[in-house]
């Protein structure tokens, strides 16, 4: 997987080969055997990578592009993964979108969309700021 995310980081970012050597201060050799997958960036240069590609140490190592269809996520943004609607329009927010975000039985969520970008769900908590102060009260919360 690292290897494949390598390359594929580096594309995106628009390095050469020897341009990414140089920024690392190592030969394009040892980038090209780092993307063929015949050896592996020792710690300190996985964290140099993670850092110029804007990723996460962890995603750099592990993400699997083949398993989610789309490229490594920047640091900070998430994918995951995909749920199914239920009859009634209900959805299950996976285990660990609810870790991240500290999201528990009971809590708030408010749903915003936008016809050209999509749906977003947002923990009542994240929305002070956004909208003004009571906004999200329910009539019978009004009186």
């Amino acid at each position: 997987m690292i290897s494949t995310n390598l390359k594929r980081l580096r594309n995106i970012h628009q390095y050469t080969q020897e341009m990414l050597a140089e920024e690392l201060g190592v030969s394009r050799q040892v980038i090209a055997k780092w993307e063929r997958g015949e050896s592996t960036p020792d710690l300190y240069f996985c964290v140099k990578l993670a850092e110029l590609y804007n990723v996460t140490l962890d995603n750099l190592v592990n993400y699997n592009e083949s398993e989610v269809g789309l490229s490594v996520p920047p640091k900070g943004k998430h994918l995951f993964g995909s749920t199914t609607v239920g009859d009634r329009g209900q959805i299950v927010i996976p285990k660990k979108a609810r870790e991240v975000f500290h999201i528990k039985a009971g809590d708030t969520l408010i749903i915003v969309g936008d016809e050209e970008r999509g749906l977003a769900i947002i923990p009542q908590s994240y929305m002070q700021g956004f909208f003004p102060p009571n906004v999200f009260l329910r009539e019978e919360d009004d009186k």
